[in-house]
């Protein structure tokens, strides 16, 4: 799975970078431009989902909680492909510095959560749905329905993989009995949180949504927001989002360990090996702020510590998330160089 995970990011990364610019004749709702306004926009809204991610909610009368994923989210606003190298350096992050996730099962989250959202559900169901036309009700039916199904598809594959995996032996029928439901509530949850800000987008700025439809057949708002508005906007938001809200996360198990707690009787799964012991001595060198928290912190600052970790992750996505874009971008501006002087 690490080798799919990097296959589907270097494919992402190549498409970014393949001259498809604006004005270029292939260019258009199928395969929508990939123009510079995207860069500040995969390090912000990359900056959101990471401070999202931290924000578990309650699933009622449950004992669960989940998180959103994002990857609708940053597909409906960038595209497939910069969505999924976007929502990777939000994984690869949270894995190497918070010691969230787990090196070895890296690739697995990328497809779980990037493949199957940004790629798939986007492109099967989102996209569809908002061709029919774009306004406010398409959008949230979209975002319902899409993040639904890759959150649907992400956690069968969570089951599949464990399974051939040999590392448990989870009954699989009791896992997808419990997996399916608890993770259909919590893409319920997020599809709605999706479609508020996509709404709200669509009122500012509606042409970022192009990724289903030309720019052309989108109007413009009579006062829209300014581009720069909406990223100041957005960036504070993540602020506030991952130095305050983050405090207040559900205590409960997320989806996944609720469903192997009450599959297995524990969430914790121990193996022993080379590999194991090499991947864990990684992640304990990298990472400088394990669980969101300082190193050996008390309680009294433990809320300190998951401010500090909320805003610190932050940035380090903007930089990674839009440092991709931008090296992307410069390799596409400078194949698109020799066409433009022909």
């Amino acid at each position: 799975m690490l080798a799919v995970g990097a296959a589907a990011i270097g494919l992402s990364i190549r498409n970014i970078a393949a001259d498809k610019g604006a004005g270029a004749p292939e260019a258009g709702p199928a395969n929508p431009a990939f123009d510079d306004r995207k860069i500040p926009l995969m390090g912000i809204m990359g900056a959101f989902v990471f401070a999202g991610q931290m924000i578990n909610f309650t699933i009622p009368g449950t004992g669960s909680s989940g998180h959103i994923g994002g990857g609708i989210l940053l597909a409906a606003l960038l595209g497939p492909a910069p969505a999924l190298v976007t929502l990777a350096s939000v994984l690869l992050i949270q894995c190497l510095f918070f010691a969230d996730g787990g090196l070895l099962a890296y690739g697995c989250n990328v497809f779980n959560m990037g493949v199957t959202s940004c790629i798939a559900a986007y492109t099967l169901i989102y996209k569809p749905l908002v061709k029919k036309g774009l306004n406010k009700r398409n959008i949230t039916v979209a975002s319902v329905f899409a993040v639904t199904a890759g959150l649907l598809a992400g956690s069968f594959c969570v089951v599949l993989e464990t399974l051939l995996s040999g590392v448990t032996e989870l009954p699989l029928g009791a896992f997808v009995a419990l997996m399916l439901p608890i993770h259909f509530a919590i893409g319920l949850i997020e599809g709605i949180v999706t479609a508020a800000v996509l709404c709200f987008v669509h009122s500012a700025r509606p042409e970022l949504l192009a990724g289903a439809l030309p720019a052309a057949a989108i109007p413009s708002p009579a006062k829209a927001m300014s581009f720069k508005k909406v990223l100041a906007l957005f960036g504070i938001l993540t602020a506030l989002v991952a130095g305050g809200l983050s405090l207040f996360a559900s205590a409960y198990p997320d989806g996944l360990e609720w469903s192997m707690e009450r599959t297995a009787g524990t969430a914790e799964l121990e193996r022993e090996g080379g590999v194991y012991e090499t991947s864990a001595g990684i992640v304990e060198k990298t990472a400088f702020m394990p669980d969101y928290g300082f190193r050996g912190a008390n309680e009294d600052a433990a809320a300190a510590g998951t401010a500090a970790a909320g805003i610190t992750g932050s940035v380090i996505t903007v930089l990674l998330a839009g440092g991709i874009g931008l090296a992307a971008n410069a390799v596409r501006r400078r194949k698109a160089g020799p066409r433009a002087a022909a």
